[in-house]
């Protein structure tokens, strides 16, 4: 048969009994990612959000200010989710056209909710009313309890399937919904809830809503975690919370307003907070509906050409400033040290995408626009000592700007002229995925390390010197420094200044845009230095380097750090390495049996003391060793850790350290 004649056969039998029709909550099982965006952690962490994010429009409502999420096992050993709240309970009353409860509606229907009825919800977040209902078709076990009317009703469904119908279990003296579910691991990756994930996103949603109280309880371990999250300030305790291991330039600045889109006669409620830091990166969020838009939109360039056009205006006012710097500010000077969250709640918000993570409302650039500038431009006329400090940052930032350019044509003419730094012992494989560095503490380490390698795919270059703390230097000052010229060159792609992955900033010009991670020369960059305090710090250094101006390294998984071990114990002829005090102990007792084998410990006080044999096999071989690999899970987090370990505050640094204190197995002072 012919390929033309095969064609004709299958053309002929694709007929309608081909199409498969998936009925009720069947496409959320067939195509799980399509609705929570992975079956994976994160898809885990989203089964949760979509309850809670049920909750949150009732106190966006104005009917719920209590918000319980628990974690425990079920008496089968399964992990179970709880999220109560205080609202006023689903529905459980015959819906008028589906001939069933509300309840079972809501939880077995998508596109089913108050949500497309903005007489029930003004705004809301969460899957556009698909939220609880993939819940519930991912759930090997949901059981939604409601109290209202004076009653407690029931019911449980299994994998999207009602189990029971609604139920009147007992008498009630409260309001409020209860959903209790267990993941369906036959569809989602088996992973657990993580707690510290879910109190970041628990955390900004106090902080969008404020007055309303999230408690988070972990009953899974032998000890009992909770916290209480309540953010009476809202906005502006956000920005402080962001702010808190830096000094800043005054306290929160917040206002809010609302406005009447005409054409649509969608009424628009916008929070602004803002705060400016003495650091020299830009922390901007923008939420609508609580949903944060990390790829911006119309609200936040409303937002920027506000700002932009405040300041400017404020320093064409100021002699003082202007004769420093006469020019007109770009929107990087404005954004160093700036903190600013933008919240937007508005019925049916109009996103670019299907992701929602970009405002599309056109209406919505100007509402922001006029309340900021207005606001602002008022606030500093009548606080001048606030404007005097900011136009002193941002102008000295301009000056900065002009002398970073000139630094990164030169960091950009070496890299095209194609100079590897003279320490660096490069590797004869090209591809970048097959390729690794180590980036080694001291030229001792750097030697050993170059004998021991596999020089096919291993690279290795030796630091020298004092390393600078970047957390504490202006941006033309890094990049002015002979230290971190080398590990510039050696990665290939250039740096990323602060605000460079940010969207709808202003047009940058082809000196700024310097970092091409496609250019990067080695998929894994391995920091390898000495486990004691020395190299530990050494480490912090080089990673804040990398999370302050190489960040899509670590982003894309390319960042590792070296584990070499601190023990060599010879029992008798076996030689055994040892990472941690507990785990030569562990050797010891179990190899060392009587006085034939005799034990030998040597305490590794630098990688420069180890054999080039030694090195390898334990440290450098694919094998055999052991790296950590950095992952950027929680930016917000990261960055106050950073803020807090290598800032000018010593306080915050001491507690952490106290703190964190119990985890650390070996320290070697």
């Amino acid at each position: 048969m012919t390929n033309s004649e095969e064609m004709k056969k299958k053309a002929a039998e694709y007929t309608g009994q081909e199409i498969k029709v998936l009925k009720g909550l069947e496409p959320v099982r067939e195509r799980p990612g399509m609705y929570i965006g992975s079956t994976g952690i994160d898809g885990l962490h989203h089964l949760v959000y979509e309850v809670v994010d049920n909750s949150i429009d009732e106190a966006m409502a104005g009917f719920c200010d209590m918000i319980d999420v628990s974690l425990s096992y079920d008496e089968n050993g399964r992990e179970i989710c709880s999220v109560l709240d205080n609202g006023r309970g689903i529905p459980v009353d015959m819906h008028q056209t589906e001939n069933k409860s509300t309840l079972e509606v809501v939880l077995t229907q998508l596109h089913a909710g108050g949500k497309f009825d903005n007489d029930a919800y003004k705004v809301s977040g969460g899957l556009h009313g698909v939220g609880v209902s993939c819940v519930n078709a991912l759930s090997d076990m949901l059981e939604a309890t409601v109290y209202r009317d004076g009653k407690a009703y029931r019911q449980t469904f299994s994998r999207g399937i009602p189990v029971t119908d609604v139920e009147t279990v007992g008498e009630a003296d409260k309001t409020g919904t209860l959903v209790r579910f267990t993941p369906d691991f036959s569809i989602m990756e088996r992973n657990s809830f993580n707690y510290d994930t879910l109190l970041t996103r628990f955390r900004e949603l106090s902080f969008l809503n404020k007055g309303i109280t999230i408690r988070i309880t972990d009953n899974r371990g032998e000890e009992v975690r909770t916290d209480t999250l309540h953010a009476e300030g809202g906005l502006a305790s956000f920005v402080k919370y962001l702010n808190e291991y830096k000094t800043t330039l005054f306290e929160p600045i917040y206002f809010e307003g609302k406005k009447m889109i005409e054409s649509s006669k969608k009424m628009v409620a916008v929070e602004i907070a803002i705060q400016y830091n003495d650091k020299y990166d830009e922390k901007v969020y923008t939420f609508v509906n609580n949903i944060n838009t990390r790829e911006g939109g119309t609200h936040l360039i409303g937002f920027r050409t506000a700002l932009s056009r405040c300041i400017n205006n404020q320093l064409k006012k100021n002699p003082k400033y202007l004769k420093k710097y006469s020019e007109n500010l770009e929107g990087s000077d404005i954004a160093e040290g700036l903190t600013a969250i933008v919240s937007v709640k508005i019925p049916s918000p109009q996103f670019e995408g299907q992701t929602k993570m970009k405002l599309g409302d056109s209406a919505v650039r100007g509402i922001v626009d006029s309340l900021v500038y207005e606001n602002l431009n008022n606030h500093f006329d009548e606080f001048p000592d606030e404007i005097d400090k900011l136009l002193d940052k941002v102008t000295s930032a301009a000056i900065g700007r002009i002398a970073a350019r000139k630094a990164r044509e030169n960091i950009r003419k070496k890299s095209e002229g194609g100079g590897l730094p003279g320490k660096l012992a490069d590797c004869s494989e090209k591809d970048p995925a097959k390729c690794e560095v180590f980036i080694v503490e001291g030229d001792s380490a750097g030697g050993t390390a170059k004998q021991g390698r596999d020089s096919r795919f291993q690279a290795i270059l030796p630091l020298w010197g004092k390393m600078l703390n970047v957390e504490k230097a202006q941006e033309a000052k890094v990049l002015n420094n002979d230290k971190l010229h080398p590990v510039i060159q050696t990665i290939g792609a250039g740096i990323t200044r602060y605000n460079e992955s940010k969207s709808d900033h202003d047009e940058k010009s082809e000196d700024e845009k310097t970092f091409d991670l496609s250019k990067v020369r080695y998929h894994k960059i391995i920091i390898m230095a000495d486990a004691d305090v020395d190299g530990s710090h050494i480490r912090t250094l080089l990673l804040t380097f990398f999370f302050r101006y190489m960040k899509p390294l670590i982003e894309a998984g390319y960042v590792y750090f070296a584990m070499p071990p601190l023990y060599k114990i010879t029992i008798g002829k076996k030689v055994f390495y040892a990472y941690q005090e507990e785990e030569k102990r562990k050797i010891i007792d179990e190899y060392a049996q009587g006085d034939e084998n005799k034990v030998s410990t040597q305490r590794y006080k630098g990688l420069g003391e180890m054999e080039k044999e030694e090195l390898w096999e334990t440290t450098m071989n694919p094998e055999t060793r052991m790296i950590g690999q950095v992952h950027l899970s929680d930016a917000e987090e990261a960055d106050r850790v950073f803020s807090m370990l290598m800032g000018e505050d010593v306080e915050p640094r001491r507690e952490f350290i106290e703190q964190n204190a119990t985890y650390v197995s070996v320290l070697d002072v």
